[in-house]
């Protein structure tokens, strides 16, 4: 898995101009794709990886991992109860990026549900949206 997400990293770089990268920390694909970024920042410095906090840095610190530029705590999340704040940062996440790179192999997943967000917002061409399991709900 980690050589084809690091191809599309690489991908996403040279053929669309991105420059940031926001990854989450609780699953194993984040790891995978923090480890993608941190390798090609190698090659391309001006690239930055920031780790997306979906609680609040006061609730719940976490400091900066190594290879990682900085963190980010979405806007208007001091409210969201905690069983709700993954998903909530996550379609905040959607709502504000142009690129979109997963890994949702089966119906059941539950990163299922930000896919299916995310080809929704591509039907009005919001965001690109590439799974690398090649599975599309819609």
């Amino acid at each position: 898995m980690l050589p084809v997400l690091a191809q599309e990293v690489e991908r996403h770089i040279t053929e669309h101009g991105v420059t940031e990268f926001v990854v989450g920390h609780y699953g194993g694909f984040d790891r995978l794709a923090a480890s993608a970024v941190r390798e090609a920042k190698k090659r391309h410095p001006e690239i930055t990886l920031t780790l997306l906090l979906p609680y609040h840095p006061h609730d719940q610190f976490i400091p900066v991992p190594e290879g990682f530029d900085g963190t980010f705590y979405p806007p208007g999340m001091e409210t969201v109860p905690k069983r709700a704040a993954i998903v909530r940062a996550n379609r905040y996440m959607l709502e504000h990026s142009s690129y979109l790179i997963a890994y949702v192999s089966h119906p059941s997943s539950g990163s299922r549900e930000v896919l299916e967000a995310a080809l929704r917002r591509q039907k009005h061409g919001l965001i690109h949206v590439t799974n690398l399991a090649g599975w599309y709900p819609i």
